[in-house]
């Protein structure tokens, strides 16, 4: 880590005294023309309930994706299964105020997809008001709005050296006429990655050890096209389609050695080829009418869509047991297909001086279903597993909602939500015969209160109940192998994961906060691991106990150099009480866990006066989650700098990310019956060059969100 410090440190050090040098140079020889300062946003904004991550004019969208740039955001963690969290904790992720269908590394996925140029703000709404359905915070990705007239755009080559070569295209075109705008987004990306595992299973009984050792090569290629069409039918009304298609084709190759020991002595041991290919589809739908009165700040917004899943899996597992001459083939098919239909109306206006009201609400359909079959080849069926079955599941969740916001004596800002949710749910196995039906409805409130003392020192307090539901394929019990010499299948049994959350936070000279958190659950769902007919097996369970999560964060944003150089650095302390949680479940885990988490990013513009922007970012990142605990403390970091070329409206890249450390992600979680090690050797390194082409004219639109929804305390 010191060495990482020191390095960027010295790095950005020198750049800062030769360009500081430079422009006095210049200055006493008056041999250049003077320059004009625009006033702009601070790169992170800290607000009451959110801290928002204002890109669009930063060096960091040059060569990235929309999920390089989410990773480098601040507050935002992601772990070793592309899992996406905000100060730890799970998020909804939301694209220009539309709930993302994409989870895990889908989501990671479609996010490459869209390039970063398109990007004008990250938020991480920590304390999210009852418009969100959400199971905590939310992150929502703001993409640009351009609407000057005629045809413009850009197009993107990137290329990527990790330890394998990855390549990234890409198309942006807007045409704006009168009343009238078209954007269509294009992509292509033929990513291959690199990935080296070792798994330890140790089980209690019988001092059971298994160790893993697997090498993974993986490619996709995905193309992916959107497009947004929307028609202002006066200065109040305007209507809209958005039409979304992504594709992902993969294949898998792994290499697996596998050594097992009971009371210190062999027991067995084997090597295991996996081939797997599979391919992802999804097409969205969404058609969107907006009412507008800027005069008395009203908006009724209705958005109704449709989204379609498609994601076939091929897998094959060929094992080779060295004791002797048996060689067992498998095959894993499975055609995974979710449907969704939506209808979601939003209404806001002021009501009475200093207020606002916010009503809406949501009616969500969804109707999935998982065929699962394997092909044991040569009939040969040693673990004794069930060889086909169809999952079928369905809901419907209605939603309403109200948010009542006002500002009292010019210093006090309030805000309070309720969320009421209903939903109804089935889901059965066509062979198995297995089924569930269930329904529930819970009450979500919300409050906000924020303290101006002055105009340099403010106070702000927000409560949140949240729930969080399983995943649909958590459910799936169908049994199948992995390449970790294991098995996993979901859990039927699961219930929902109810929290409460209470944030608390301290501004001082719009530069310096000071945020204390605390939450609490009485009941959990995370991986665990169980023993059926002598098979080790991973699921998702409940495991009951109280969680108690403590949270201290300071942070500051700075500009130096006539707002030229641009600095937002955190650090914050975790403390987890887990003695509860652990003595109920019989956990053999930490009782209390404390760690360090920290980032800075910094952006330097305009450096020697040559159109070379740089920016550089480091994150120290522990992966502790439920029953889950870090072995290994990471230290992320990118670097890059980017040269702009106004006349020719190109720009060129260079990105290097991790160069001192290559990130390794090293946790052990626990369960009644042993503990599971898992350490990856991550990918996430080496270089990176692109090729930015601009054409037209780029002036972008500001945000058209209402006072009601810009304050700190917005109803959105």
């Amino acid at each position: 880590m010191k060495k990482i410090i020191s390095s960027a440190a010295l790095l950005m050090g020198s750049l800062f005294f030769a360009q500081a040098k430079n422009d006095t140079i210049k200055q006493k020889e008056n041999q250049i023309e003077g320059v004009t300062l625009t006033a702009r946003k601070p790169t992170v904004e800290s607000k009451a309930d959110r801290t928002v991550f204002n890109v669009s004019n930063s060096s960091i969208l040059a060569g990235n994706t929309t999920w390089d740039v989410l990773r480098m955001t601040p507050l935002v963690s992601i772990d070793n299964n592309d899992a996406v969290k905000a100060e730890g904790e799970s998020v909804t992720v939301y694209i220009n105020d539309r709930k993302s269908v994409f989870t895990g590394k889908e989501l990671k996925e479609y996010l490459k997809t869209i390039p970063a140029d398109n990007l004008m703000k990250i938020e991480v709404i920590t304390s999210p008001s009852s418009r969100y359905e959400s199971a905590g915070s939310v992150i929502n990705i703001v993409l640009k709005k351009r609407d000057d007239e005629g045809m413009k755009g850009s197009v993107t080559f990137n290329n990527r050296q990790n330890t394998k070569n990855s390549q990234y295209t890409n198309l942006n075109l807007n045409y704006h006429k009168k009343n009238f705008t078209q954007t269509v987004v294009g992509s292509y990306s033929d990513n291959t990655w690199a990935q080296k595992n070792l798994y330890i299973n140790s089980l209690y009984l019988d001092n059971d050890i298994t160790q893993t050792n697997n090498d993974n090569i993986s490619r996709s290629k995905s193309p992916s096209i959107s497009s947004t069409s929307e028609y202002e039918l006066n200065d109040k009304n305007n209507i809209g389609v958005i039409l979304e298609y992504y594709q992902s084709k993969s294949t898998t190759n792994s290499d697996s050695d596998l050594v097992r020991t009971k009371n210190g002595g062999p027991f067995e041991s084997y090597h295991q080829d996996q081939d797997a290919t599979g391919r992802y589809r999804t097409l969205g739908t969404n058609i969107f009418y907006k009412y507008y009165d800027k005069e008395k700040n009203r908006i009724l917004d209705v958005n109704v869509g449709s989204n379609y899943n498609s994601q076939e899996n091929n897998d094959e597992f060929l094992k080779t047991f060295h004791s002797s001459s048996d060689i067992i083939h498998t095959g894993v098919n499975s055609h995974e297909q979710t449907r969704n239909y939506y209808l979601k109306v939003d209404y806001t206006q002021p009501l009475g001086k200093g207020g606002s009201f916010e009503v809406g609400g949501k009616m969500d359909f969804n109707n999935n279903v998982i065929p699962n079959n394997l092909n044991l080849y040569g009939g040969l069926n040693k673990d004794n597993l069930r060889t086909n079955d169809v999952f079928h599941y369905e809901d419907n969740i209605n939603s309403l909602y109200a948010n009542y916001s006002k500002t009292f004596f010019e210093k006090l800002e309030t805000r309070v939500g309720l969320r009421y949710e209903h939903i109804d749910f089935k889901m059965r196995q066509d062979v198995a015969g297995t089924e569930r039906k269930d329904s529930y409805g819970t009450l979500l409130p919300n409050l906000l209160l924020k303290y101006s003392f002055s105009t340099k020192f403010d106070l702000s307090l927000t409560y949140n109940r949240n729930l969080w539901r399983p995943w649909y394929s958590e459910f799936n019990p169908f049994l199948v192998p992995t390449n970790e010499g294991t098995y996993s299948r979901g859990n039927m049994d699961l219930e929902p994961n109810p929290s409460h959350r209470l944030y608390m936070k301290f501004g001082i000279l719009k530069k310096y906060f000071i945020s204390a958190r605390y939450t609490y659950t009485d009941r959990d769902y995370w991986t665990s691991f169980v023993v059926e007919d002598k098979k080790t097996v991973s699921l998702p369970a409940n495991l009951n106990g109280k969680v108690q999560k403590y949270y201290l964060f300071a942070n500051t944003n700075q500009t130096f150099f006539k707002n030229k150089l641009n600095v937002n650095a955190g650090v914050g302390w975790y403390y987890i009480d887990n003695h509860d949680f652990n003595q109920i479940n019989k956990l053999d885990g930490k009782d209390y866990i404390s760690y360090i988490g920290a980032s800075a990013n910094l952006s330097y513009t305009n450096l020697f006066n040559k159109n070379i922007n740089l920016s550089a970012w480091v994150e120290l990142s522990n992966q502790n989650n439920g029953n889950s605990y870090a072995n290994k403390t990471n230290i992320f970091h990118n670097i890059s700098a980017t040269k702009l070329f106004p006349k020719t409206q190109m720009e060129v890249s260079l990105q290097l990310m991790n160069i001192f450390s290559r990130p390794v992600f090293d946790n052990t979680s626990y369960s009644q019956q042993g503990t599971i090690r898992n350490s990856t050797r991550s990918d996430w390194y080496g270089f990176s060059l692109s090729f930015v082409k601009r054409f037209g004219n780029q002036k972008v639109k500001g945000n058209t969100k209402t006072d009601v929804e810009k304050n700190s305390g917005g109803g959105k």
